[in-house]
């Protein structure tokens, strides 16, 4: 089993997207169009497409949406578009390391928003590769039980070869590798389970525990505002919040 804390993590990360889903939309928008620009527009054909498509169709994203964003990455019509996938390192408030995934049609644009969003909160934007080697990509999954026993859900968990599961609140949060993602959602899927976050995300393998509110507050502050920048796909962090902490930021 894991940390409680990535657990954590994963819900509040999954509450904070709940509150931006416009944003939500605009980040699938635009990995399905650099997926598309690499891989061709057919997703049977091209695995990277086809996984960002599963993604918009779990948000409802119109049939229509996506095909014009396929189009756009293909170069179809008039709104063809040009992005380019980029990570920015850097440290939050308490050494904290913060990653930050962008999809960008100009980086001399972004790089330079992102730093000045840094520094206005407390933290400062490092050279690449400063704190990447913290963190792993992996398949992630939120799912509901379903009325399944946890013997069942650990079946299936070592089935598909998946890292990690653990248990909180009657959810199970499984971990794997991120080249899994699809066979792992759909061997869930088959299963019955209800999936309530299925994402290939960035995970810690050291954590930093944070036990002050202010300081909790401080980072929390820097996430949202990275969040709120047009280019940000995602923001992850090493921070380790004690129950305490973050049952206060819950309640605000």
């Amino acid at each position: 089993m894991a940390g409680h804390s990535k657990f954590a993590n994963i819900k509040h990360r999954k509450g904070a997207q709940d509150k931006k889903r416009a944003k939500v939309f605009s980040n699938i928008a635009r990995k399905i169009i650099v997926a598309a620009k690499a891989g061709g527009g057919d997703p049977e054909t091209n695995p990277s497409l086809r996984l960002e498509v599963e993604k918009a169709k779990a948000v409802n994203m119109p049939k229509d949406v996506i095909q014009r964003n396929i189009d756009k990455g293909t170069g179809v019509g008039a709104d063809a578009a040009d992005f380019v996938e980029l990570t920015y390192e850097g440290y939050a408030t308490g050494g904290v390391a913060v990653m930050v995934d962008v999809l960008t049609d100009n980086r001399n644009r972004t790089a330079p928003e992102v730093r000045k969003i840094f520094e206005k909160n407390g933290g400062n934007m490092g050279e690449p590769g400063c704190v990447g080697f913290m963190f792993q990509t992996k398949s992630v999954f939120l799912v509901d039980p379903a009325g399944k026993s946890e013997d069942e859900v650990m079946e299936l968990v070592m089935e598909v070869e998946a890292d990690d599961m653990e248990s909180a609140d009657g959810q199970y949060m499984i971990t794997a590798d991120y080249t899994k993602f699809l066979e792992i959602k759909q061997a869930l899927e088959a299963a019955g389970f209800g999936i309530e976050v299925a994402e290939i995300q960035k995970i810690a393998d050291t954590e930093i525990p944070v036990d002050d509110l202010e300081q909790a507050k401080k980072i929390a502050g820097l996430v949202e505002a990275l969040e709120d920048q047009d280019d940000v796909q995602a923001v992850y962090t090493n921070q380790n919040l004690s129950d305490e902490v973050s049952a206060q930021l819950a309640e605000g």
